[in-house]
């Protein structure tokens, strides 16, 4: 049975929920709770769902109009792609005697075929023997050209240059290029032994991408999805419109697709949606037990697009503001304002006002690019803008240089009380190329970024922080304050990183810099309006 009856006296939306932007719907929520408690007595699963899983709820109505919902999980659970209490797959690739299973063992016989021969002692001692030559080689190669050089000197110091000083440096020419094609016939002989084993390994190599590309792509082409009104799409034909053209590695096999599609297929009406995390954190996500998220960027916004066609679905959020902008400062050269929350700091991909279209409008004698730092359109506070070119690199570099001097108010909710009133954050953090703009910590190919905070007050499970970023990368104060290897304690209002909220309660509130042309210290300060 996948499609579970609800028995309740809530009344179901009018639209269904937009899976990016959503506070749960309680019909939602009581599906969700009927999937906690599934799980929760699966002892084949505890351990894979105590380590982190996503999973996901579709309430529907049935062509009788019983209302029920349908679960999901992401990816794989215990090894399988389909479980009878969840809806299947969109495709299952996995069946053990399919063409993906079968095509995948034959990559993997590859594989093992080229670490055999990497690793075989005729291959390692062949590589070994060359390097030893070649070394060789440079050391009597150098040795000579040492005595060469001496040679010199003592026929430079001569008072009188003979003839045989002549045929002696022309005897030694000719001997180093006599000494450079004996070392080279023997290297060039010992890789003749070695050229055949790299050249099978090298074409291994290749068929291995070969086989993989076009397994990547028959898989993708196998993926149909289906959108509300009957039309049928595959992956490849969805994601080649994209930016980047071809589907990201696990590309429809997350919750939402997999809930819509077995919708559509057995003609339910979709009502309302979640997604929901089990579980511990994962090492670089952003993600909390039984917190709701909403669906991926990357992998997820181009299948969704096209598979809501046909439904009626709430609108995101109302863009950004178009309050009046309050200007704390301005002269000849630089303005300071107090940007609110929800206004974008530059011009995005839609029409919403920003900072710099009504700085442009108020200043339009202004020259270059007029904004030197940026605010999250979340986040309100202290920005500086430049109005004239000269003015912009010398603030610029400031920023680059982090010689200015930030400070922040942020209200975050923890569940546990603070036991250190001051500290440092430390977490190098990243793009997440699958989800932007989410950003992920990642201690190997992370870019460095500290913070450091102080406790100001706590009430309850809100604590009211002051944070200084010494870096300044994308969501950095977002992120160590939600991470669980920063204070966990994700900033209230945090609809990427937390849960969301009238606003994101993250303020700047105070910014120190160096006038660009009278040289002045100068700090600003805007208190938090919360």
């Amino acid at each position: 049975m996948r499609f579970h009856q609800l028995i309740t006296s809530l009344q179901p939306p009018v639209k269904l929920n937009n899976p990016f932007d959503y506070e749960p719907h309680p019909l939602s929520l009581l599906a969700a709770e009927q999937v906690a408690d599934y799980i929760k007595d699966k002892d084949d699963w505890c351990e894979e769902i105590a380590a982190g899983k996503m999973f996901g709820v579709l309430v529907c109505q049935d062509a009788e109009g019983k209302l029920g919902f349908l679960a999901a999980y992401s990816g794989q659970l215990g090894g399988r792609a389909d479980w009878p209490w969840f809806v299947p797959a969109v495709f299952d690739y996995l069946q053990p005697d399919g063409y993906f299973k079968q095509e995948e063992s034959a990559i993997t016989a590859i594989n093992h075929q080229v670490d055999t021969m990497e690793n075989s002692y005729q291959l390692l001692h062949l590589r070994q023997e060359v390097a030893r030559l070649k070394e060789q080689a440079d050391a009597e190669v150098n040795d000579y050209k040492e005595m060469m050089r001496k040679a010199k000197e003592v026929r430079a110091a001569a008072t009188v240059r003979t003839e045989a000083m002549t045929r002696e440096s022309q005897f030694q020419k000719a001997e180093l290029r006599r000494l450079k094609a004996r070392w080279k016939e023997r290297i060039t002989e010992a890789e003749r032994g070695l050229s055949p084993l790299e050249d099978q390994i090298t074409q291994l190599k290749q068929e291995r991408k070969h086989r993989s590309d076009a397994l990547q792509q028959w898989l993708f082409s196998q993926f149909v999805m289906l959108d509300a009104r009957g039309e049928r799409q595959s992956l490849l034909d969805i994601f080649a419109p994209t930016s980047q053209g071809i589907p990201p590695s696990g590309a429809g096999e997350c919750c939402a697709p997999r809930l819509l599609q077995y919708a559509f297929m057995h003609h339910l009406r979709p009502l309302c949606m979640a997604e929901f995390w089990q579980g511990a954190s994962p090492k670089m996500e952003i993600r909390h037990h039984g917190q709701y998220y909403p669906a991926c960027q990357g992998k997820c916004k181009p299948i969704l697009s096209f598979m809501l066609q046909g439904l009626e679905v709430e609108q995101l959020t109302p863009s950004a503001k178009t309050s009046p902008l309050d200007i704390i400062y301005a002269d000849a050269d630089i303005v300071v304002v107090n940007k609110p929350a929800g206004m974008l700091s530059v011009p995005g991909k839609t029409e919403a006002t920003s900072v710099y279209d009504l700085l442009k409008a108020r200043y339009p004698q202004a020259e270059g690019p007029i904004i030197v730092h940026r605010l999250d359109m979340d986040t309100s506070g202290i920005m500086v803008a430049a109005l004239s070119l000269k003015a912009y690199h010398h603030l610029q570099s400031q920023f680059i240089n982090r010689s200015t001097h930030k400070e922040y108010i942020a209200l975050v909710q923890s569940k546990n009380h603070f036991t250190h009133r001051k500290g440092q954050l430390c977490l190098p953090l990243r793009a997440d190329i699958d989800d932007r703009p989410r950003q992920l910590v990642d201690f190997e190919h992370g870019r460095h970024a500290l913070t450091t905070y102080e406790v100001l007050s706590e009430s309850q499970h809100i604590v009211r922080l002051r944070l200084v970023p010494h870096t300044g990368r994308t969501h950095q104060l977002r992120v160590h304050c939600a991470h669980h290897q920063g204070l966990q304690a994700p900033i209230l209002g945090d609809n990427l990183y937390g849960k969301a909220s009238d606003r994101l309660y993250l303020h700047a509130e105070k910014l120190s810099f160096t006038h660009p042309t009278t040289g002045e210290e100068l700090t600003f300060c805007a208190p938090a309006p919360f």
